[in-house]
């Protein structure tokens, strides 16, 4: 099985046509699950350090990240691959991008508590979020851990079954976001409840995974923060929007520049997106 993607090239409309292989994709997403394995057995013992920004540092970070940077370039070639911790390839002409984040929530996972995750992200050519495999080896949904998994052009699972969404996502009452939340936005209009883990790819994905969460708020943050649970909301029909609408786009300087985003994002239906722009607004 493979995942065909048809792409033209200039004005001379050449059809190209490109494969993800289906056993490559399946090694890469045990790899993940290999990696959140891997990151639960370190956390106890695990040593912080700091970057020059103040941003956390552990040895499973760096670890985590040579090993799938080292296999994503072994299995699709023709990729390029941008890590939080290794220098992104530039190559922007590349079929498709993969975005890793060794562990989303350092900072929560080198004080010992349980929500973070392992998170690989796939775009497209056109830069679209298509991919996604998210290891989660602490914060299980009624079970010890969570693996989630999206192959470009399949509907996402997770923990082997399909996650399909429950719950009315259009009545927003309950919300996942970052934990400067209180700093950045006015809740004097918000009347619901507020729910914070310290992981940006968790708190995108429980609009997903939990009933009674509608919506997400995505503050200031990276691609690796976002390309794998974006992935998974746009698979269910969801979407991020800015402030003023706009769905969010990608661009090549946010990823192999690894600029910040600079602005907030609203993660829910298109009407969860609307009431949170009315009533949860930047500061």
């Amino acid at each position: 099985m493979h995942y065909k993607a048809t792409l033209y090239i200039g004005r001379t409309q050449d059809r190209i046509t490109v494969m993800l292989d289906q056993s490559s994709l399946d090694i890469l997403a045990e790899e993940i699950g290999k990696a959140g394995a891997y990151a639960c057995r370190m956390q106890k013992g695990i040593g912080r350090s700091f970057k020059a920004d103040g941003s956390v540092l552990t040895e499973a970070d760096m670890n985590i990240s040579h090993t799938i940077t080292s296999l994503v370039h072994h299995l699709f070639p023709e990729a390029a691959v941008i890590s939080e911790e290794e220098n992104a390839d530039d190559r922007r002409d590349a079929e498709w991008v993969f975005i890793l984040d060794p562990i989303d929530g350092t900072d929560v996972y080198s004080q010992g508590m349980p929500s973070f995750a392992v998170s690989l992200g796939i775009l497209d050519r056109e830069r679209k979020p298509v991919g996604a495999y998210i290891a989660a080896p602490r914060f299980g949904i009624g079970e010890e851990s969570m693996m989630v998994r999206l192959d470009p052009g399949s509907s996402p699972t997770l923990n082997g079954k399909p996650l399909t969404l429950s719950g009315n996502k259009d009545d927003v009452t309950e919300i996942t976001m970052g934990s400067k939340g209180a700093i950045e936005l006015d809740f004097s209009h918000f009347r619901g409840k507020v729910r914070v883990f310290g992981s940006t790819i968790i708190h995108i994905l429980a609009p997903a995974l939990y009933t009674s969460v509608e919506a997400t708020v995505v503050q200031k943050c990276f691609a690796w923060d976002i390309a794998s649970s974006h992935a998974v909301l746009r698979s269910l029909g969801m979407e991020l929007s800015d402030t003023e609408g706009n769905i969010f786009r990608y661009t090549d300087d946010f990823l192999f520049g690894k600029e910040k985003l600079d602005r907030i994002l609203y993660g829910g239906t298109e009407k969860a997106r609307a009431y949170l722009r009315d009533n949860l607004p930047p500061r």
